[in-house]
């Protein structure tokens, strides 16, 4: 394995209850890092009670003096998961299809973690973003009680509109690897178990590195 495919991967959780599907996900994919190799960086937002309320302070977008202020982060979670999303080669994203939108606390996390200085340089606010990260991969894993056919036609994908065009390009542009599990509300155990081996195989393809 070279040392490119050793760099870690990010693995975030945003499901609140504890046995759910997502967790099932979260689960295979770690096992799936791990066979793999990767060092892995895992974060249940609600079970490690990460914050995700923009401070004032924090409400910067451009700037070196943004940069500044956010380098001095008085919230030592908040650092470390900059820090690690700074020495990544993937992010893997679990969570449902609340709304069109990921849970709040994810969405906090991409507010308070995705920062100038950390995600993105933006020396003008009507400008383009320099990327300050180096992610080769994102893996978004989303469940979704919306039948396909209604969420293309009715909601165009929003999900898939944040993921890939509003945040991949501060990023580093990633390859972005997306996979809809859907109806899961009322899903048999087997076609729960297909999932999670369709999950494993897309981790071992992205992350294997071998």
């Amino acid at each position: 394995m070279t040392a490119a495919s050793a760099r870690p991967v990010v693995v975030l959780l945003a499901h609140p209850r504890p046995g759910s599907f997502n967790h099932a996900l979260a689960d295979r994919v770690r096992a799936a890092l791990a066979a793999a190799g990767r060092p892995v960086r895992f974060h249940d937002l609600y079970a490690e009670g990460f914050d995700p309320v923009l401070t004032a302070e924090e409400a910067y977008t451009s700037g070196t003096g943004a940069e500044d202020f956010l380098a001095a982060e008085p919230d030592p979670l908040v650092r470390r998961h900059r820090e690690e999303l700074r020495d990544a080669a993937g992010l893997v994203a679990i969570h449902p299809n609340w709304w069109g939108k990921p849970p709040a606390i994810l969405s906090g996390w991409l507010d308070r973690i995705l920062v100038p200085g950390v995600a993105y340089r933006l020396d003008d606010a009507g400008g383009a973003p320099e990327s300050l990260l180096a992610l080769e991969h994102l893996f978004v894993v989303n469940t979704s009680d919306t039948p396909e056919d209604r969420e293309r036609t009715l909601f165009g994908d929003p999900l898939d509109a944040i993921w890939r065009r509003c945040l991949a390009p501060y990023l580093g542009e990633p390859a972005v690897t997306r996979l809809v599990l859907r109806v899961v509300a009322d899903a048999r155990a087997d076609r729960r178990a297909r999932w999670l081996d369709d999950v494993e195989g897309e981790v071992t393809r992205l992350f294997g590195g071998r």
